[in-house]
């Protein structure tokens, strides 16, 4: 494992050409550039990447952006100009995977869809992230995250039975399905390619990924178990495993399904009688003892109870937010949090660090980002020359508006 300013780099030489934009796409290439792949955006010069636009700002541009896009070069290309095509095509001599996330069909019209793209290039590894996949009846249908989780049955069970289905702070799907899949089968596909030579197109659709993720609930469905509904049973909110809150607004966690965490917890709020009503599977018992947990946890302030349960091991925690979290101890000690350097000022930025913590030998740590995102096109003309491409090409290029109106002179 290659090692040194940037950290772990255990994907040093996987080369991708990323066309995506917003969240699950760029999220997932993220991940890749953390662990030291070779990310090269290609932007429209037109329409810009809206996450671009996304307050607050950092610096010239915005801190979601300069998040999300860190380690990744850029390069604008006006894809409706046939130039655009041919600087792809030089590109992939050197760039053999491709994450996109357009509509199906449109890299086809470009001119750079997987079936044209592979004839030339077998070993090319495509990742095409969508809404409902690249094929079926919602093939060309638009969507947003929380389409795609009430459509894989999440929502219909996930919040409370007086307020209906809750909305999520997270991108659930884009996440956990769309970057995390694409990830993982990226990468297989690339242990693929080692073993036979041979590339893949991956199918990346959010929706199904969303419907994957139900996993002990659907596994229970079709086996002909109960259909869960909401607050119908121990883990979406029926019971004792839920969030209370306290004297001053805020909310307490509480986790205590085991019977050792439910004594713990029965034992620091003085009501061992409700020990055996807590680890009930009965409807009745679990609306009594959420019932009795609701009063108490009112009896006090979240700090309080932050004091009582400090060194009570019975799965109980505050509901933090944000900024209290990046403040916090344990990510502290856990370095959950890194300074990334802007590439142009050289001022550095907080932001998230890698999820992982790695070691090799003595050496423990996580992989280090190179850098905050970069500007639109900011590489231009440095990767253009780089791979080959004479002035004279680059200059044709620039007259036939391949790089936007505002040519190689981007913001």
């Amino acid at each position: 494992m290659a090692q040194g300013k940037t950290g772990f780099r255990l994907l040093e030489g996987l080369k991708i050409l990323d066309f995506s934009t917003l969240l699950p796409g760029p999220c997932a290439t993220m991940m890749l550039a953390d662990l030291g792949a070779d990310v090269l955006r290609i932007e429209s010069p037109t329409r810009p990447d809206f996450l671009r636009l996304l307050p607050p700002r950092q610096g010239d541009g915005s801190a979601a952006h300069a998040y999300l896009n860190r380690g990744k070069r850029s390069l604008a290309l006006d894809l409706k100009k046939p130039g655009a095509v041919s600087v792809v095509k030089k590109l992939l001599e050197a760039y053999d995977i491709i994450v996109e996330q357009f509509r199906p069909g449109v890299m086809d019209r470009f001119g750079l869809g997987y079936q044209a793209l592979s004839e030339q290039w077998p070993e090319l590894i495509y990742c095409s992230i969508t809404g409902y996949g690249q094929y079926g009846q919602f093939s060309q249908r638009a969507g947003h995250d929380i389409n795609y989780l009430g459509l894989a049955g999440i929502s219909s069970y996930s919040g409370h039975a007086s307020e209906g289905p809750a909305v999520s702070g997270i991108q659930i799907a884009d996440v956990a399905g769309g970057s995390h899949q694409a990830v993982m089968n990226l990468l297989a596909a690339v242990i693929h390619r080692q073993r036979t030579g041979a590339g893949v197109h991956l199918d990346v659709s959010m929706t199904d990924a969303a419907l994957t993720l139900n996993h002990m609930s659907m596994a229970a469905v079709l086996a002909g178990g109960a259909v869960p509904d909401l607050e119908s049973d121990a883990l979406n909110g029926a019971g004792a495993y839920n969030y209370f809150e306290t004297a001053d607004g805020r909310y307490m966690s509480a986790g205590a399904l085991e019977p050792q965490f439910a004594q713990a917890l029965c034992a620091a709020l003085d009501i061992r009688q409700l020990v055996p009503t807590m680890v009930s599977q009965r409807p009745e018992d679990r609306t009594k003892s959420r019932s009795a947990l609701r009063d108490i946890f009112l009896t006090r302030t979240q700090a309080d109870w932050i004091k009582v349960f400090a060194e009570v091991d019975a799965c109980v925690e505050p509901v933090l937010t944000l900024d209290e979290t990046a403040r916090h101890s344990l990510f502290e000690e856990r370095e959950m949090f890194v300074e990334v350097e802007d590439r142009t000022s050289g001022n550095l930025s907080r932001q998230l660090a890698p999820a992982v913590v790695m070691q090799q030998g003595e050496d423990r740590g996580r992989p280090q980002p190179a850098y905050t995102g970069a500007a639109l096109g900011e590489d231009t003309l440095a990767v253009l020359k780089a791979h080959g491409l004479a002035e004279e090409e680059i200059r044709a290029l620039e007259t036939e508006g391949v790089f936007g109106p505002r040519g190689l002179k981007q913001d």
